[in-house]
């Protein structure tokens, strides 16, 4: 069984930065790649960012390129999303995800945490 806890949300003025951590329980963490994910009030969910098993490759959702960024702690069984240069409409909830490696898409996910950027 693999349990994602995300952790790091907040409320944040806009043009500001937060750093969302995901820790995950079990032995499989580095083969697999992690997402994050969020979802506005009202929205459908939306990806965000990717990262591979390995760290080495991470893909991104337009409306955050060159504003987030997704790494990962093997070590630590953790995958962080900072963000910076936040706008108003970042608020959402956002979610990590672990890839199933199957080609079936995300498997496991977390609770998710909320991010609410003021303008």
């Amino acid at each position: 069984q693999v349990q994602l806890v995300e952790s790091g949300g907040g409320l944040v003025q806009a043009g500001g930065s937060l750093r969302l951590t995901c820790a995950a329980s079990g032995r499989t963490f580095s083969m697999r790649a992690m997402g994050w994910f969020r979802q506005a009030p009202g929205k459908e969910r939306e990806f965000v960012a990717t990262i591979s098993a390995s760290g080495v490759s991470a893909d991104y959702a337009d409306s955050v390129k060159g504003r987030f960024t997704i790494s990962r702690d093997n070590t630590k069984n953790t995958v962080y999303l900072q963000m910076n240069s936040l706008k108003p409409e970042d608020t959402a909830v956002y979610y990590c995800a672990r890839d199933s490696g199957a080609g079936y898409g995300y498997d496991y996910w977390g609770q998710g945490t909320q991010v609410t950027v003021s303008s």
